[in-house]
């Protein structure tokens, strides 16, 4: 028997068995607890859409001319194929600096999830009609960060977006805070940057960012290497979406003089990178205003 149609054999027939026992990923090393920043309550995730623990940060650099084109594919077919299959693509989005790059998020439950999910997916019916072009266009997909989250900063599943009720998609701004830490320096990071994202959302009593994620480096061998992930060390992310430029470029600035800090402290290996991305229509991850949430919601 050809083993591609083996392993995804394997792998669907064990789909069923993850929900009643979800082995967890390996524990890091001691990682440091850190108080959760409040949300609002139209952030709450649906009910049987949560605790979403590892994640991938994925940057894909698309062939030039040819992002709406992706973007549009992956709206279309993608994050409901995961969400079937047990995992969840928290949100799609475009850099804004970089016209040929496409950012989203995917999380599993644990880590046991992850091949047999991309087992699934990858050598699954849906994958194998588009690969094809989606590839052709896709130079480079393997920029793509390993993490799990820290405790009390989960990514919301917000609900999906509605194309009835908001007909315009999703709107919003995506700031993304990297920091590549250094040797044993990966606690204290996390517990800075939680302290200084707490004010990220209420600079001035302004209420125009909302905490969307607090991750680290999971230190655990690639269990699916067929999709490689980077070696290069280990990093802390902060996730916020802002209600629109002006917020962003607040968050921003706010952000510069936390990396500056931890830069003259000795905190960071490497200058920090930052995104700055619009959602796709159809991304789960963006905005939601009062009468938005207040309509998904009834």
């Amino acid at each position: 028997m050809d083993k591609t149609l083996l392993l995804a054999g394997v792998a669907l027939a064990l789909l069923p068995c993850l929900g009643h026992a979800r082995p967890q990923a390996p524990a890091p090393a001691a990682p440091t607890e850190v108080a959760a920043m409040p949300q609002a309550p139209e952030l709450q995730a649906p009910e049987h859409l949560r605790d979403f623990d590892v994640v991938e940060l994925r940057r894909y650099t698309v062939s030039p001319g040819r992002r709406a084109r992706f973007a549009a594919w992956f709206d279309a077919y993608f994050p409901e194929a995961f969400e079937q299959l047990g995992a969840m693509v928290f949100g799609q989005f475009l850099e804004q600096d970089a016209p040929d790059r496409f950012f989203w998020l995917r999380g599993y439950h644990d880590m046991l999830e992850r091949p047999v999910i991309n087992s699934a997916f990858y050598y699954g019916p849906l994958w194998r009609e588009h690969r094809t072009k989606v590839n052709a266009i896709l130079p480079d997909s393997d920029n793509v960060l390993l993490m799990h989250v820290v405790a009390g900063h989960p990514i919301p599943v917000l609900p999906a977006m509605d194309p009835v009720d908001e007909p315009g998609g999703a709107h919003g701004v995506l700031v993304v805070q990297l920091l590549p830490v250094g040797d044993g320096r990966a606690d204290a990071v996390v517990a800075a940057l939680a302290d200084a994202a707490a004010g990220y959302s209420r600079d001035d009593g302004r209420d125009d960012v909302f905490d969307a994620g607090l991750l680290r480096t999971l230190d655990a061998p690639n269990n699916f290497p067929q999709l490689p992930v980077r070696t290069d060390g280990a990093w802390v992310a902060w996730i916020g979406m802002a209600r629109d430029a002006g917020a962003a470029s607040r968050l921003e600035t706010a952000m510069d003089a936390v990396e500056r800090r931890l830069d003259a402290g000795g905190d960071l290996r490497a200058p920090a990178e930052r995104i700055v991305a619009d959602p796709t229509p159809r991304s789960r991850l963006r905005w939601l205003d009062a009468g938005a949430a207040d309509t998904m919601h009834r």
